[in-house]
């Protein structure tokens, strides 16, 4: 099978920034063949308000009309009960992403501690927003970035038996004990697995910036075991890229001494999805995969989230082709390298598109 046809993909978890980077970066979500986003807040400053989310919003529709975009909110002592009340009554604002303080990318106003936040947990649950989590623990004495999932796993554990009808997404899975831990979750808890842990491992990123990210590649037994998961046809599991630009520059010689976590994989995303389950055999649980379980999970079309598209608008995916990753997209101090820039990737465009269009 060297073409495969498939509706628009789905990508629940995305950095598309702000300014600038904003204008460089929306345009290559079709390319990635997603139609529909799940847009991350950690912002300068961090979406909080309803207003601010909704802004947002209308300003990433007028330079994608085309593209669905679901919003959050930023968890911090802003987010009160009555914020999640007013959020769900947008029907663009569908949850609320926790930053541990600190950890990645804009999370210096992140959570301490989350026992402070069971009030709006529970306002969550009764208007049924998502909360999104980023799995990890602080560094400590005995917590480092190599076992910091691991760690938090016992609080997405706790947050599930107070909340149990608390819808929870595990935001980018990197290990085996992740995967084990939201298989014994319920029916409301999922997880997003992004695509470039779909083939990276500690060693890529130990030497190249441009494969680092938080949370950071495991080991080669991590990887199989998100494999596995992602081409199970596991329902609790979907595509969340957690593709997240940086300014070269940030990436390779920030004036601060540290090197920016983010591996940016959004005009490829599908592309490089399949390209992963081709390596297993499992390209007939692609679809479910990138299409259909995180729709399903986010109640997509129940709530009537997204605008219904027909059997006529789609994408097509070819392998074998001649396609190359670009170098680099946009310009001067805004120049973003994508992942696995320079090498080989499977080509796509949208149904009725010409390759020149392409």
């Amino acid at each position: 099978m060297d073409t495969i046809e498939l509706p628009p993909a789905a990508d629940f978890h995305a950095h598309l920034r702000e300014g600038d980077m904003t204008r460089i970066v929306a345009p290559t979500i079709k390319k990635g063949g997603v139609s529909l986003v799940y847009v991350m807040p950690n912002l300068v400053p961090p979406i909080t308000t309803v207003p601010q989310a909704l802004s947002y919003h209308s300003g990433l529709t007028d330079l994608e009309p085309s593209v669905t975009f679901l919003m959050t909110l930023y968890l911090c002592p802003a987010i009160t009960p009555a914020v999640i009340e007013h959020a769900a009554s947008t029907k663009k604002i569908i949850g609320v992403k926790s930053y541990p303080k600190g950890l990645t990318t804009n999370s210096e106003a992140g959570v301490v501690s989350y026992e402070e936040y069971y009030p709006v947990f529970a306002a969550m649950e009764k208007h049924d927003l998502v909360l999104n989590l980023h799995g990890e623990s602080p560094s400590s004495e005995t917590t480092t970035i190599l076992n910091a999932e691991e760690t938090f796993l016992p609080t997405l554990l706790d947050l599930h038996a107070r909340f149990p009808k608390l819808r929870i997404v595990l935001e980018h899975c990197t290990t085996a004990a992740a995967v084990e831990a939201v298989r014994k979750c319920g029916d409301t808890v999922g997880a997003t697995i992004t695509a470039h842990h779909l083939f990276l491992t500690i060693d890529q990123w130990a030497d190249n910036p441009h494969f680092f990210c938080k949370p950071v590649a495991k080991l080669p037994s991590d990887r199989a075991a998100l494999v596995e998961a992602a081409t199970s046809g596991d329902a609790k599991f979907f595509l969340g890229t957690d593709s997240a630009p940086h300014p070269r520059e940030m990436k390779i010689g920030a004036k601060n001494g540290r090197t920016a976590a983010g591996v940016f994989t959004q005009p490829y995303a599908v592309q490089l999805v399949a390209e992963a389950f081709d390596k297993v055999g499992k390209l007939d649980m692609l679809k479910g995969f990138v299409c259909d379980s995180g729709r399903r999970f986010y109640k997509v079309r129940e709530k009537g989230l997204e605008r219904e598209f027909g059997a006529e608008m789609g994408i097509l995916l070819r392998r074998g082709g001649d396609e190359v990753a670009v170098g680099q997209i946009g310009e001067k101090d805004k120049i973003v390298v994508p992942f696995n820039a320079g090498k080989g990737v499977w080509s796509l465009k949208w149904r009725g598109e010409s390759s020149e269009d392409h």
